[in-house]
């Protein structure tokens, strides 16, 4: 059949256009971010002091947890080969059978909005619960008490199920202890074998959560009807980044003996603001 190609080519060509004008749009509303901090762990020892403080106790933690942080222990943190390693080792101290460790930038940086990426290989087995998330300085200065307080939990994964990664945001009104956190979990692969990317992007209005460059989950300022103040929505303040790995405890569950030592390798942390 003949067809009259100038009666094609026309719609072709304003398709053409309109496309890329609206690939152009999105390409500009899309932000621009500019790197503010990071610690790419290129010098072997102990975590940089100047960037990095420690999280001390074997007390719990609010979650029954069965490991006792140390601070500058080189068998629980330190950085070889370009990587920041946090192990879990099956070793008493004081009342705890376990050892490892809790960096956090407390003092070191104040967060208020932008965009965070950690670069991780999590570990397996039964009992293992790492983590990458955050709290406000209001509940260091006890200012606030959690869960008013806030928390952004980036990443954590518990053992007994594997290759389930989580993301949750708790506040007073909503987390976890009422089953109202704002949450989401999916099953990927190779977080065991591989580096990926767990972050997030910050602003006034939400929190994006980002799985390898990827949209994970989304959460808004209000949305679904839920309360804007700081007792629904406690994420309008300054934070500081976490990184530990517990053992055990009220979600970590029963511990697999054999999966001593267990170690949460960090490729990179890297911080970035709006430019």
């Amino acid at each position: 059949m003949w067809i009259n190609m100038s009666n094609v080519i026309k719609p072709i060509l304003v398709l053409i256009i309109v496309s890329t004008l609206s690939y152009q749009g999105l390409a500009q509303s899309k932000p621009k971010w500019k790197l503010i901090w990071s610690d790419e762990f290129s010098k072997a020892g102990l975590p940089d002091s100047a960037k990095w403080n420690y999280d001390v106790g074997g007390h719990g933690w609010g979650n029954n947890e069965k490991q006792f942080y140390l601070e500058k222990s080189m068998e629980n943190s330190f950085v070889k080969n370009g990587k920041l390693h946090i192990v879990a080792l099956k070793k008493d101290f004081e009342q705890s059978a376990y050892t490892s460790a809790k960096l956090t930038t407390y003092q070191r940086l104040k967060l208020q909005y932008g965009k965070i990426e950690v670069r991780a290989k999590i570990p397996r087995g039964k009992g293992s619960w790492p983590a990458i998330w955050m709290l406000p300085d209001s509940y260091k200065t006890k200012e606030e008490q959690w869960p008013l307080c806030g928390e952004i939990d980036i990443m954590e994964h518990v053992g007994k199920d594997p290759n389930v990664v989580h993301t949750s945001l708790h506040s007073s009104l909503y987390n976890h202890i009422k089953r109202t956190q704002i949450t989401f979990f999916d099953t990927l692969t190779n977080v065991f074998d591989e580096f990926h990317t767990y972050g997030i992007e910050w602003d006034e209005k939400g929190i994006k959560f980002i799985y390898d460059g990827k949209l994970y989950f989304e959460a808004q300022k209000g949305q679904n009807g839920r309360v804007a103040t700081n007792e629904g929505w406690p994420f309008d303040k300054t934070y500081y980044l976490i990184l530990n790995l517990a053992i055990g405890g009220n979600w970590g569950g029963e511990i697999d003996p054999n999966i001593f030592p267990n170690e949460m390798q960090i490729d990179y942390v890297r911080i970035y603001k709006k430019k």
